[in-house]
């Protein structure tokens, strides 16, 4: 897969080491000289220019690439580069980082993002998943559909616990993806059974979560009767 990241600091760098661990091709963007540090990345390609102008993402072939990452600083340099890189070079994936939570909103398919990434959110989220058990936690926004990626553990008082995962009546637009047990993260299959302290993962529409939230918490005996 050919991934290019527009913004060479430390975000983009770090990003394009997993990537490059991962197999993929990578294709590191910046305008800044001293951004060019191709030692740290060698396995990368570098370009030095501005992703925001057009020469500069045909010279990146931008039409190539599967994945464009706009990892910059700056939330209007990752505005641009994510409509840019939609709407001119048809990239499939665009993933756009959120420097300030105010701007969140402007970070959807209008400005060709994908998937938003904010670190305050995500930080805050990982902070209130690690002390939180029934609660719903968003970990991540997709603009297409206005769905998230959301994380509960089930409670030890749940009535879903011992329940196989094809016998519950899921609401309308969730889907489970995994399940995490300990050190082990499972591919939840119909026959698999729900235990109490597992971490779910869903990608759920932002209207069903409160919907979500409630089945999970639903007490033993009060699912008796």
């Amino acid at each position: 897969m050919r991934v290019a990241i527009a913004g060479a600091g430390a975000v983009g760098r770090s990003i394009a080491g997993e990537l490059l661990e991962n197999g993929h091709e990578v294709l590191l963007i910046d305008k800044a000289p001293t951004a060019i540090s191709v030692e740290r990345v060698p396995q990368a390609e570098w370009l030095l220019a501005d992703a925001c102008e057009i020469t500069s993402l045909d010279e990146a072939a931008l039409q190539r690439c599967n994945v464009v990452i706009a990892a910059t600083g700056d939330d209007k340099v990752n505005l641009v580069v994510s409509l840019l890189a939609k709407t001119e070079y048809g990239v499939p994936r665009v993933v756009a980082r959120v420097n300030n939570p105010k701007n969140e909103w402007l970070f959807n398919e209008s400005w060709g993002v994908d998937v938003a990434v904010s670190t305050p959110r995500l930080m805050s989220a990982l902070v209130e998943e690690a002390v939180s058990v029934g609660d719903l936690v968003r970990l991540l926004r997709f603009s297409h559909g206005d769905a998230n990626l959301v994380e509960l553990t089930l409670p030890e008082e749940s009535a879903l616990a011992g329940t196989q995962v094809g016998d519950v009546e899921w609401p309308e637009d969730t889907s489970l993806v995994t399940i995490i047990r300990g050190t082990r993260v499972l591919a939840p299959s119909r026959e698999d059974s729900l235990e109490a302290g597992d971490e779910l993962l869903f990608v759920a529409a932002q209207a069903r979560e409160e919907q979500l939230e409630d089945l999970l918490s639903v007490r033993r005996d009060s699912a008796g009767g």
